[in-house]
């Protein structure tokens, strides 16, 4: 479980009755596809054919320019996870940052999922020994995609939901 129990009022959008407003949970999409897609090729590596990950980065892209309803989005997120399931290791890492970037559009809290999964799968990827090193790159990698306007926001996100993430985001 990647959400924390009580939901931050600041990934909550302003018409929810939280203080997120619809550009910054854009921006948190973006950043959340941008994260599962430097990761992609390990799960199109593994499975080639399977084009549900990529599908659900590309709905989150469209979503954030009003191409697609929430709806399309969220389901092609779960359709990224359901291509992780007989998978393990960094393919199916691969494909669950894909699916937590889909659904971003409905939980914009969801974009931490996507940036944690990809860390896992270039960790599982990493030749032995040398995980926690790639993790941590790919770490730093992600937080210098944040764009101004969400990175404190992010990174105060990443220091509270270390814990429930697998302590990921020590970069």
């Amino acid at each position: 479980m990647i959400l924390p129990k009580v939901r931050d009022p600041r990934f909550v959008t302003i018409r929810r009755g939280g203080t997120l407003t619809d550009a910054d949970h854009r921006l948190l999409a973006l950043w959340a596809a941008s994260c599962a897609e430097h990761v992609l090729g390990l799960f199109e590596s593994a499975r080639p054919g399977d084009l549900r990950p990529r599908h659900a980065i590309e709905h989150a892209r469209a979503w954030t320019r009003g191409e697609v309803k929430m709806m399309q989005a969220r389901a092609a997120g779960g359709h990224a996870m359901a291509a992780a399931r007989d998978l393990r290791g960094a393919a199916r890492h691969a494909a669950y940052a894909a699916g937590q970037a889909g659904v971003v559009a409905h939980v914009a809290a969801h974009e931490l999922g996507a940036a944690a999964y990809a860390i896992k799968a270039v960790r599982a990827a990493a030749p032995e020994g040398l995980g926690e090193a790639a993790g941590r790159v790919e770490c730093q990698w992600q937080r210098d995609q944040l764009p101004e306007a969400i990175r404190e926001l992010v990174l105060d996100d990443q220091a509270l939901r270390n814990d429930i993430c697998w302590s990921v985001f020590h970069c």
